[in-house]
């Protein structure tokens, strides 16, 4: 099965409000059974987080959209197709 990382690196703009609903977010993919792991970076840049259980590149992406950091648009979001071994 495929995973889809998700790159988010933080626009000059981003803005610390966003954190918080971006974790509640998180959360809820957790819930569903669609996140296997996530984390920031230590310089403060941006974080990744795995998809999983997602059934192809098109549901990633409808994913990612729903994020706040995408919604705000306070993040660069990019996906990749991940095949795991």
């Amino acid at each position: 099965m495929n995973r889809y990382l998700v790159m988010a690196m933080r626009k000059p703009e981003f803005s610390d409000a966003v954190i918080a609903p971006h974790l509640e977010f998180l959360d809820q993919l957790r819930q569903a059974g669609q996140l296997e792991m996530t984390g920031g970076f230590t310089d403060k840049s941006g974080g990744a987080y795995v998809l999983c259980n997602v059934a192809d590149m098109d549901e990633a992406r409808a994913i990612v959209a729903s994020d706040p950091l995408a919604i705000r648009d306070c993040s660069e979001l990019t996906i990749h197709e991940w095949n795991i071994r």
